[in-house]
């Protein structure tokens, strides 16, 4: 960051980003990202279950509002409007934060690096109970980025000029784990339950199974909308974990290779890059951006102590592309 002048206590008035890309970003994307084809494909095995009565949905009626949460009928939907209340926002996406989410569920290589991180968050290596007599429960917050880092760094530093129409993608600021001070609510602990029996009767009653929530964020409320689903580890996950292989990244600048332990942390890295690195939307996960998404970046630059920002100042401090910005 420079100020512009020769006193280092002046205020900053323009900041000095430098971004380089990887030349082979192209090649390694399309080395391992799904096809378009296939995420489509694929769409209709991520089965719907309504929120009131748990009933498998083939056409889900979502809320209006948030668009998130999905019933049977009309009369399931008033019956859970007393829950669902406290926690519905508005959500300026006409599929909500639903699209998103399933893009991410179904998309192997991006549900590969979200079981790896929630392994090591939730601690599955050091216990092996978890997942089989006692329920793990990860939570993902994301929120929706810039695809361009320059419009990002606008937003940030709430340059006048940043706005207007975004091109944004979705990125993964943390995975934090349930409280286990606080009890499971009834419905999430039946539908462990659930998901627990149907692995041990289709083959999978060695693996752990637990759940996994989706949180978008935004300024005003913190986290806005979520979606909760079950989230079974394969036994080559757990392999994959053990062995705790480093992810290697090739910097653009020096063309060294840098190794990064593997972590929750480092598993998000990855997943974030790896959408990064999607130019022609082929993953499905580029949006508009809402203002609602702007003014959450806007947020976090001027250090508003919401758990939004601060989920993004630490992403921020932990990945190599925002270092000029800090």
């Amino acid at each position: 960051m420079s100020t512009g002048s020769g006193d280092p206590s002046a205020t900053p008035n323009f900041v000095r980003v430098v971004h380089v890309t990887n030349p082979e970003q192209d090649t390694l994307f399309h080395a391992t990202a799904v096809s378009s084809e296939f995420l489509k494909a694929n769409q209709k095995y991520l089965g719907v279950k309504c929120t009131q009565c748990q009933t498998i949905l083939d056409k889900p009626l979502r809320c209006s509002k948030c668009k998130s949460a999905c019933y049977c009928s009309k009369e399931c939907q008033n019956k859970n409007w007393s829950m669902h209340k406290p926690a519905c926002r508005e959500d300026e996406r006409s599929s909500g934060l639903f699209e998103l989410v399933r893009m991410i569920i179904i998309n192997p290589v991006l549900l590969g690096y979200l079981k790896l991180g929630v392994i090591f968050a939730c601690g599955l290596l050091d216990d092996s109970q978890i997942g089989f007599d006692t329920l793990f429960s990860a939570c993902v917050e994301f929120a929706i980025e810039p695809s361009d880092i320059f419009d990002f760094a606008g937003l940030y530093f709430n340059d006048r000029t940043a706005g207007g129409k975004l091109q944004g993608m979705v990125q993964l600021n943390a995975i934090t784990v349930w409280n286990m001070q606080i009890p499971f609510p009834p419905k999430r602990i039946s539908m462990w339950h659930e998901a627990r029996a149907r692995c041990n009767t289709t083959g999978f009653a060695k693996d752990p199974v637990g759940l996994i929530e989706f949180v978008g964020c935004g300024p005003a409320h913190g986290r806005v909308n979520s979606m909760t689903v079950e989230l079974h580890i394969p036994a080559k996950t757990l392999a994959i974990a053990r062995r705790r292989e480093p992810f290697e990244y090739l910097s653009a600048i020096t063309g060294i290779i840098i190794k990064q332990p593997m972590s929750a942390v480092s598993c998000l890295e990855s997943a974030n890059l790896h959408i990064r690195a999607d130019k022609q939307n082929q993953l499905r996960l580029r949006a508009e951006m809402t203002e609602r998404d702007k003014e959450a970046i806007r947020a976090a630059g001027r250090d508003e102590d919401a758990l939004p920002s601060r989920a993004l100042k630490e992403k921020m401090r932990r990945e190599c592309l925002y270092v000029d910005l800090l």
